[in-house]
């Protein structure tokens, strides 16, 4: 799904707050901090609560595997002015239900209400609508979590309804809000670019996208 460009673990994307990144091992400790918790872990399909280290310690040599083999495009949130702090993770995967690629996102409790949940999904959408020839998105959020749900309307998805999804992690399926935003939606929101989303080359220059 994913080009060369992303495919090596010094592809960044960069934010005006933020950075994001590749996990890795050093992420540890922090994600088993920030994910583990019931008020973010409860929200998503697949953090269990409670979290072990092994299980992120997996998690972390999946993403870097789906990352390296262009299926997938998983990313650590981390604070511009310290890279090394990941925050969150923001992903673009394979829809388990063969559906059009599907953006996830969590956030630690600690940098809730600040909008970098948006600022990271902006720049994952931007990445993906840029450096692929995918032509729709999707994601979803529990009916019971309005938060998430703003993080979307604000990022340009429109409501396609909603369903039953499976959450492993919790044991069952629970209701959701399906959403859905394709490339002609996303190329009338160039404003976006306003957040400053700037990809770092390997040869060190930089280039903003839509700009």
């Amino acid at each position: 799904m994913f080009p060369d460009l992303t495919r090596d673990d010094v592809f960044r994307l960069e934010t005006r707050r933020l950075w994001l990144r590749w996990a890795r091992q050093a992420d540890a400790q922090a994600l088993v901090r920030f994910a583990g918790e019931k008020a973010v872990a409860g929200m998503t399909a697949r953090i269990p609560h409670p979290l072990d280290p092994p299980s992120v310690d997996n998690f972390i040599l999946e993403s870097r595997r789906a990352n390296a083999d262009g299926r997938a495009l998983v990313m650590a949130i981390t604070p511009r002015r310290h890279p090394a702090q990941a925050i969150g993770i923001v992903s673009i995967e394979p829809d388990p239900e063969g559906g059009a690629p599907h953006l996830g996102y969590w956030l630690g409790t600690p940098h809730w209400g600040q909008g970098l949940a948006t600022e990271a999904a902006r720049a994952m959408i931007d990445a993906f609508f840029a450096y692929t020839e995918g032509d729709e998105l999707s994601s979803s959020a529990r009916v019971v979590n309005p938060a998430s749900r703003r993080v979307l309307e604000k990022c340009g998805f429109a409501s396609v309804g909603s369903g039953l999804q499976a959450f492993p992690a919790r044991g069952g399926v629970f209701p959701v809000d399906r959403f859905r935003l394709d490339r002609r939606a996303w190329d009338s929101l160039k404003t976006w670019h306003a957040a400053g989303l700037v990809f770092a080359r390997h040869d060190g220059a930089e280039c903003r996208v839509g700009a």
